[in-house]
């Protein structure tokens, strides 16, 4: 296991464009503005929206006295890259250069905003603020520069770095600080942060533990370490640390949103419900407050007033995708033809963010669909689809290469060997198969029976596969689940023994619960080790139907492999592979739940599903609709209805456009 302080291997050497920035980065640093200039000039014309290019020919500019052209170049840069700091800062500058104190004011306060690591920009705004007579703003912003005065310039740049998002320069630069120079609070706090945005949260999370030990009242880095906790599902460890903060700050904004979040992961949404509305009341423009409120409304089961909540944050920000799809993704909800029009006007719309784009396109697909016009519904679902691949990292090769791994390592032998291992408690059921398989309607049906608990997609399986895996994610030879041989009795049984009592803050004290994380299915074979006595349900649909109702539903985090028709088809492929093994060395452990004969056949399979699960059949579980609870997937309000077939054969509408979804489950 590698140390969360180790230097990462060396970036790969750069290509000709980043050579030829960083020669005319030399330049500027040379002061050879003239040349400078003439570089950026002429690479622009190559690479016209490279940010870099852009800041070094407005630089370039405004050491020439140029400051119209560099004031121009920064609005193009700008126009790509709205977030980066330092072109606010080089703005600043040109605007004190023409003696214009308040737009030089205003361009500093919008850099340091951005990215409260940069020196020059506070110090101007210092001297500024003494220009016009703003002495009190002035002790503020020399506050920062003593601040940063006092770090390590090491650690300055860093900060600097990360905030504009180059986490690969900001790293090495932090990780040789700190091996250089041993324990310092705010290096391993910025190395948690990177780590938290490369979601490498049990880094982040040793390293902030680490610092709170050295300075237990550095309320940020607890804040950090409660948004680490939660990322990683822990959510009563994340509710004490806030509860400390809002001891300290009750009216602090941030530290209540982050433990309304953590209510919502606990399926406490009454509690979370009541705080986001604080907060609602405190700002009434919060779009993204009040979608959390309506998130609430609808898994609480009160659709109209969930639907009207919706409505209000678009009211809010009329660009707001997610608002749109969340309406949209309520399944039973019709858009009228005036959203539609304004959906088609907003996603068009040049100045709309990419994520609201694609959450739109979503939307539209379903606003289409609804209307029978399959064509420009598949449009728009293609659309979205696209656009959300384009930003995520997903090599279907990994997932493939995991399964193999589970079929050579999870042998029939190997269970022999350890028959009788792990907690012998009974009461985890686990539901896995794909997501959009049915796999709600078999939760909503157990939930219904007096002796089953209902909670929502726990995580506790996969993280307890993380700390297996390690925390390097650049091992060649991943720990798990190569190195189950070698755990030894004892620890299988201590891994149940830990499921059961992490999972059991979502319980509510009945004897048996649900756990229905779909992708559980990719470790089968630790999970009957560790829990022989669980029940686990494989909930399978029909492989075009439940590849198409990927295809259209945009997941609210992970299901990386349903943004492509064929990446779709080679993950439901792999899938069946690995249930075939798991059923061929774990023969009758698994119950095959197919969707299809559900809807054609309720009462024959609930008590083929109560059986396999050893409980007594109840009429209750027949009539699953009217049983009240949270529900937190896609399916919450299909669920609360009669069974219905008219969605079975619904794909069939798309079927012309679906042939790399085919050929990738052939095998072609």
């Amino acid at each position: 296991m590698s140390s969360p302080l180790a230097v990462p291997p060396s970036p790969p050497s750069p290509g000709p464009i980043e050579a030829e920035v960083a020669r005319i980065r030399s330049l500027v640093e040379r002061r050879a503005f003239p040349d400078a200039r003439d570089a950026a000039l002429a690479l622009s014309a190559q690479v016209p929206e490279n940010r870099d290019v852009l800041y070094l020919l407005a630089v370039s500019e405004r050491h020439l006295n140029l400051i119209d052209e560099a004031l121009a170049t920064l609005d193009r840069l700008e126009r790509t890259h709205p977030d980066f700091s330092r072109l606010y800062q080089e703005r600043g500058h040109c605007h004190m250069m023409r003696r214009d104190a308040p737009r030089a004011i205003e361009a500093f306060l919008i850099a340091v905003n951005r990215n409260p690591a940069l020196p020059a920009s506070w110090r101007a705004l210092e001297g500024l603020y003494r220009l016009v007579g703003d002495e009190a703003n002035a002790r503020t912003a020399a506050s920062h520069v003593a601040t940063l005065a006092r770090l390590p310039p090491e650690i300055v740049t860093a900060t600097s770095l990360f905030h504009d998002r180059e986490l690969a320069l900001a790293e090495p630069i932090v990780r040789r600080y700190l091996l250089q120079h041993g324990n310092h609070v705010e290096a391993m706090r910025l190395l948690a942060r990177i780590g938290i945005e490369r979601e490498a949260f049990e880094d982040a999370e040793i390293l902030l533990d680490a610092v709170l030990d050295l300075a237990p009242d550095y309320h940020a880095a607890r804040f950090d370490f409660a948004r680490t906790l939660l990322h990683r599902h822990k959510h009563r460890r994340a509710i004490e640390e806030l509860e400390r903060l809002l001891a300290v700050e009750p009216e602090n904004r941030n530290y209540r949103t982050l433990i309304a979040t953590t209510y919502v992961g606990i399926g406490d949404h009454e509690r979370a419900l009541a705080l986001y509305r604080s907060l609602r009341a405190d700002a009434p423009q919060a779009a993204a407050v009040q979608l959390s409120i309506a998130h609430c409304l609808k898994t609480l089961g009160r659709r109209d007033e969930a639907i009207a909540a919706y409505r209000e944050a678009i009211a809010i920000r009329p660009n707001f995708g997610d608002a749109y799809w969340s309406l949209a993704n309520l399944k039973t909800f019709r858009f009228a033809d005036e959203d539609v029009a304004v959906m088609r006007e907003v996603e068009a719309a040049a100045d709309t963010p990419t994520v609201d784009r694609y959450h739109l396109c979503f939307a539209l697909g379903k606003g289409f669909a609804d209307r029978g016009d399959w064509a420009e519904s598949f449009r728009y679902y293609e659309r979205g689809n696209a656009l959300k691949r384009a930003e995520i990292d997903y090599r279907p090769e990994a997932v493939e290469e995991q399964a193999r791994l589970q079929m050579r390592v999870c042998t029939r032998e190997f269970f022999a060997a350890r028959q009788g291992v792990g907690c012998p408690d009974p009461a985890p059921i686990f539901i896995v198969g794909l997501p959009r398989s049915g796999s709600t309607l078999l939760e909503q049906i157990l939930a219904s029976h007096s002796a089953v608990e209902g909670t929502m997609e726990l995580a506790d399986v996969p993280r307890l596969v993380n700390d297996l895996q390690g925390r390097s994610a650049r091992s060649e030879l991943p720990r798990y689940p190569q190195g189950l041989p070698e755990i030894d009795v004892e620890e299988i049984r201590r891994f149940g023994e830990r499921y059961l009592a992490d999972t059991r803050a979502y319980r509510s004290g009945k004897p048996r619960f649900v756990d229905k994380m779909p992708n559980n299915f990719r470790h089968i074979g630790l999970i009957h080790l560790m829990l022989p006595n669980a029940k686990i349900i494989d909930a399978r649909r029909d492989p075009m139907a439940c590849g198409f109702s990927n295809f259209e539903q945009l997941f609210a985090s992970g299901q990386e492999f349903t943004y492509s028709l064929e990446e779709i088809g080679r993950y439901y492929r792999s899938y069946v592979e690995l249930m075939d093994h798991w059923n061929r060395v774990l023969p009758g452990r698994i119950l095959l739940m197919r969707h299809e004969e559900v809807v054609d056949d309720l009462e024959g399979s609930v008590r083929r599903l109560l059986a396999f699960c050893d409980l007594e059949f109840e009429p209750g579980c027949l009539e699953f609709h009217k049983t009240q609870r949270s529900v937190r997937t896609a399916s919450s309000e299909q669920v609360r209805q009669p069974i219905f077939t008219h969605g079975v054969d619904r794909w069939r509408h798309y079927e012309p456009w679906l042939g790399p979804l085919r050929a990738a489950l052939d095998g072609r």
